[in-house]
């Protein structure tokens, strides 16, 4: 009988691995990770700016993302981790971001590129910000949660908001923004939120008055957070003929949502996806049914920035155009 000789066996080993990687995995069997997606980037202050993304679904094995400012990796945080505040930035400066996730098998591509230009510096400005006031807030299902406060005062401009829970950093907003959404919390879990206030010259606050808060646990009732829903969905007879013309508002998550899906008779129909900004104003779409006249319940949710679907809104009925 003849034997395989060593060297051909470890030749052999070495093409199986090499066609796996090839086609996208390792030895092992694990594919690469998806490229993540949903990437936006707000300057939040002359030095500072705050890069979020949509978190993948377990299934995709991340265990971690870099996070990159033209092209130089930055920022390297864990598989629950979507947002990062990139700070040491130039004023007045234009970069550009991106976002990879790291897995067995290796990294991603790169997410897509967005840019954000960090505010003009005040040179002389030295004196922080007031603290804000008054935080009030509520969960809105298990897994996010709604604040509101009181806007700080500053001897020149507030240039934007740090969330904080529990002492550490977790979102930022721009200074026109006084309420905003936090998602990716936990169901059933107690949470100690504060706010700060940060000015140009990168000084910041005092935190504000906490707010503890806990989200319901899992289950039928608490999946229904109304706040995560986009608001105003409207329907009525489109202009060509077996189609609806849909409008609605994004849900105040505080940042852009770039991806909905619509659902006609409780049964998903499509997506829309932004692959730039996307409106932060009402959005409206003509949508193309089976049949001229017919009647249908439409309902449409939102993906959250953590990646998660948010709630559906209420079923609004419309006949579309003969």
């Amino acid at each position: 009988m003849t034997r395989t000789p060593h060297t051909a066996v470890l030749a052999l080993a070495l093409l199986l691995g090499l066609a796996l990687t090839a086609c996208g995995g390792d030895a092992a069997g694990h594919a690469r990770p998806p490229a993540p997606s949903g990437l936006t980037a707000q300057a939040t202050s002359s030095s500072t700016v705050h890069v979020m993304w949509h978190r993948a679904d377990a299934a995709a094995g991340v265990t971690g993302y870099t996070v990159h400012r033209d092209g130089e990796e930055v920022e390297t945080v864990g598989a629950e981790t979507y947002m990062v505040d990139v700070g040491g930035l130039r004023p007045a400066t234009a970069y550009d971001f991106t976002v990879r996730a790291t897995g067995p098998a290796g990294t991603s591509g790169d997410s897509r590129v967005v840019t954000a230009t960090t505010l003009g510096a005040e040179t002389d400005d030295d004196e922080p910000p007031t603290a804000p006031g008054a935080l009030t807030g509520s969960a809105d299902g298990p897994r996010a949660a709604t604040l509101s406060w009181e806007p700080a005062q500053d001897n020149i401009a507030v240039t934007g908001y740090e969330i904080h829970q529990s002492g550490t950093a977790i979102h930022s907003v721009p200074a026109e923004e006084t309420t905003t959404m936090v998602t990716g919390l936990r169901p059933g879990t107690d949470y100690l939120f504060t706010v700060i206030a940060r000015d140009a010259g990168d000084n910041l606050s005092e935190p504000g008055p906490e707010l503890r808060l806990t989200t319901p646990g899992t289950g039928e009732a608490a999946e229904t957070g109304t706040a995560t829903a986009p608001a105003g969905l409207t329907a009525r007879p489109g202009a060509e003929p077996a189609t609806l013309e849909l409008s609605w508002t994004p849900p105040r998550t505080g940042a852009a949502v770039l991806e909905y899906q619509i659902h006609l008779d409780g049964e998903f129909t499509t997506t829309l996806l932004w692959g730039a900004e996307a409106p932060d104003g009402e959005i409206t779409h003509l949508l193309t049914v089976d049949e001229p006249g017919a009647r249908h319940a439409v309902t449409v949710r939102a993906k959250l920035p953590d990646g998660h679907w948010g709630a559906f809104t209420e079923p609004v009925e419309a006949a579309a155009a003969p």
